[in-house]
């Protein structure tokens, strides 16, 4: 499937949306995150404790809310995939990333667990058919498809890579 193939881009999650090449089939855009996170994954090491202002995340608390993130997106995909019948909640990111104490890992331990974490999502959108990608369910309020939620874990990466990028590792 490709982005060209959502139905409806959901508010708040278009803004990761966005970030995705039309182009763009969802598993070869999961793969493709993964090699991004390894092309700067010396930067993460040499910057991994700097904030750009005092109340911003370091990058191990970015990279851990992303890996987070992304367990809660699929878990997501998932259930609106099995035609769970409850609304989905969403989370408090903050509070999250709070309670991980990420900056107590290293960097090569969250590199691992993304990678983990991304080779089982992978298969999980694999194994969605096409009725499948195009159910829609409630989380958090928000009317969206797996195969949404497959973009969206794309363009969160990125996100979110692109702000490592721009704010952390030009850092003087």
């Amino acid at each position: 499937m490709k982005k060209s193939d959502l139905k409806f881009i959901p508010d708040f999650f278009d803004r990761y949306i966005a970030l995705v090449d039309d182009h763009t089939h969802l598993i070869d855009g999961l793969k493709h995150s993964e090699t991004i996170l390894e092309s700067i994954s010396e930067k993460l090491v040499q910057h991994q404790e700097y904030r750009y202002e005092s109340n911003k995340w370091t990058p191990k608390e970015l990279l851990q809310h992303i890996i987070d993130t992304e367990r809660i997106l699929a878990y997501r995909a998932l259930c609106i995939s099995r035609l769970e019948p409850k609304a989905l909640l969403g989370f408090d990111e903050n509070i999250y990333a709070k309670n991980a104490y990420a900056n107590n890992r290293s960097i090569e331990d969250l590199l691992k667990e993304f990678r983990l974490v991304r080779q089982s999502t992978i298969p999980l959108f694999e194994s969605f058919n096409e009725d499948m990608l195009h159910r829609v369910g409630i989380s958090s309020e928000i009317r969206i498809s797996p195969l949404a939620f497959g973009f969206t874990i794309i363009g969160h990466a990125k996100h979110h890579f692109n702000i490592l990028e721009e704010r952390y590792f030009t850092k003087r």
